[in-house]
This record gives structure tokens, C-alpha cells and sequence, in this order.
């Protein structure tokens, strides 16, 4: 029988590299929900109007002014863009999600810039059915910080080969287009502030515009839900649990009965791996630190690599372990 692992993640659409990977390698992953993702439906509405106006086509000299309202109530003028960034796959799917309901206007060719291999998997399925002539970049880049530092290099030398088609005349060219990031209500500034650093040399500076297209929060039915995967568990095959964020790690501890909510049952257990069933992985060190410093728990595993591979490597290394 493979062995059960509960994945404390919406599965993601319309494919999800977790699902494949563990269902192709013995094991029987299920998706347990964490967090409730909610589409700015106005913004992404947004969006689609600036692929109505042009802003994307950059021959395009009179291109339909259009304002986009972001979360923080601010007005922005349409701008020219070069092309898109996304960071995770939420944002990716909200993308997607605008074209399935209203379709594309246009089909630009431009770049499109993504972290990670699984939101890249995901950008790939919507680019080869809606922006077939668009290109993926990024995907090895690992953290926000060296993607950024990537297009810097990247962008900036699309922009000087593609000059000619991007000036007004030799004499005076046009403003470089900038770079438009779909992102979630919570995120992190590194990108922005790196490619907007005030101490780069103008030719180097890339405009970003932040326009925020989902919001996160825990699902309130999440622990019941968790619980409810647990009992159903028959105890004869060694289960995982793997945890993707901080959110939503107090609850499995405390249906787990691990950390400040072990019993004495489960804290002899904690203190014996051979006599667990239930063994508990972390997607990377943030996870893992939270776990750490504010339950003062530590999970069996923490995944070298944020992907389907580097989980499973540590799982089988863990297992290995146990057996010698």
C-alpha cells in the first residue's frame, strides 16, 4: 500500500507538480486546504482593459488611457509595459481565471518572469493557450531576490536590442516600459525595491507596477477538515505531513497532539521515531523556524529544495535513518 501524504495546500490548477510527483513515486498525496484565496475581481478587470488598451503593444503610439484602483486606494495613470512578473501561483490563476471569463483583447509577445518551477509549470499551461509567442523566464531562480537581480540583466538587454522598435526617433527614444507584477494583498517588496533602487544608474532602473489581484486568509474549516484526514488514517503505513507556510501550524500541532499540545503519549512517541507513524516536513527554513521558535517544535524534515523533489529527498533520507 503507498504510503499517505497530507499536502496542507490547495491543490493548484489545472495541474499541480506535488500531485504528480508523489502520485508517480508510491505514494497517495492528499490535499488538505489551508488558506481561502479571493480574486480582486475589480483589478483583474483592470488588467484585462490594459491588454484592451494597447499597453502592452509597444509599437502602439496612442494606446486608450486607463486608470487601475490597487489596494492602497491609489490612482495610477495606464503606463507602457514591457512585461509581466509573477511569484506564485495564485496570482498566475487569478490570471487565468480573468481570460477563461472574459478572454484576452490582444496577444502580446513579451516576457513573462516567474520564481520557482511549480509557479512556472503553472505560468506555462496559461502562456502556450493564451500567449503562445511569449516567453518564460526565471524559473530557477529560486527566491524573489535572485529573480530580481536576473532581470536586471535579462530586461534591460531586451530593452537595448530591441531599441529601434522601442524609440520615438534616434534623437529621442521612448521611455523604457516598465514591468507590471500581479501579487497577492501580502508579499514581500524585494523586487520592487530592487529593480527600483534609487542608486542604479537610469539606464539600468526598471518601473514596476504592484496591482494587487488576490487576498489570503486561513480557511475557517481547516482544523476540522485536518482532523477529519487523520482519523481516517489506519496507522499501518508511516504518514506525512507536509506544511507549506506558517499558517495553519498551530492547528495541525494541535490535532497531531505534537509540541505544547503533545501528550504523554505523543511526547514518548516524539522521543522515539521508531514508535511514530505520523512524521511532519517543512517546505523550506521559514516554515521550519516558526515551527522552532514559537511551538518549539522541530520537524523531522526540512525540505533542501522548495519543490516536489526536495521534499521527497528528505523524506526518503529521514526513513533511511530510522531503518539503520
Amino acid at each position: 500500500m503507498a504510503p499517505p501524504i497530507l499536502l496542507l495546500k490547495t491543490r493548484s490548477s489545472p495541474n499541480d507538480g506535488y500531485d504528480d510527483y508523489f502520485s508517480a513515486n508510491n505514494y497517495t498525496p492528499t490535499f488538505v486546504p489551508v488558506l481561502e484565496h479571493r480574486f480582486h475581481t475589480s483589478n483583474l478587470a483592470h488588467v484585462r482593459e490594459l491588454f484592451a488598451s494597447g499597453a502592452f503593444n509597444l509599437e502602439a503610439k496612442n494606446a486608450k488611457p486607463t486608470q487601475i484602483n490597487t489596494n492602497e486606494d491609489a490612482v495610477v495613470p495606464s503606463k507602457r509595459y514591457g512585461g509581466m512578473i509573477f511569484t506564485s501561483q495564485r496570482a498566475v490563476e487569478g490570471f487565468a481565471h480573468m481570460i477563461e471569463e472574459h478572454e484576452l483583447p490582444s496577444t502580446p509577445s513579451i516576457p513573462l518572469y516567474t520564481v520557482g518551477p511549480a509557479t512556472a509549470r503553472t505560468l506555462t499551461t496559461l502562456r502556450d493557450k493564451y500567449l503562445p509567442t511569449s516567453t518564460i523566464h526565471g524559473a530557477d531562480t529560486g527566491t524573489g531576490e535572485n529573480l530580481a537581480y536576473m532581470m536586471l540583466d535579462h530586461y534591460n538587454d531586451l530593452q537595448e536590442t530591441g531599441t529601434s522598435a522601442n524609440s520615438s526617433t534616434s534623437l529621442h527614444p521612448a521611455p523604457k516600459p516598465g514591468l507590471l507584477f500581479l501579487v497577492g494583498e501580502q508579499r514581500r517588496d524585494i523586487i520592487p525595491k530592487t529593480l527600483m533602487d534609487p542608486t542604479l544608474p537610469d539606464s539600468k532602473r526598471i518601473d514596476v507596477h504592484e496591482i494587487v489581484v488576490y487576498e489570503t486568509g486561513e480557511m475557517d474549516s481547516f482544523e476540522t477538515d485536518f482532523k477529519t484526514h487523520v482519523q481516517g488514517y489506519n496507522g499501518e503505513e508511516s504518514m506525512w505531513v507536509v506544511v507549506f507556510s506558517p499558517s495553519g501550524c498551530e492547528a495541525m500541532l494541535r490535532v497531531l497532539q505534537l509540541g505544547p499540545f503533545a501528550t504523554a503519549a505523543t511526547a514518548t512517541a516524539a522521543e522515539d521515531g521508531s514508535k511514530r507513524k505520523v512524521f511532519v516536513a517543512t517546505i523550506g527554513p521559514t516554515t521550519r523556524d516558526h515551527l522552532r521558535n514559537k511551538f518549539g517544535f522541530e520537524p523531522d524534515v526540512c525540505a533542501e529544495k522548495p519543490n516536489p523533489e526536495g521534499v521527497a529527498e528528505g523524506i526518503r533520507r529521514f526513513m533511511a535513518g530510522l531503518d539503520n
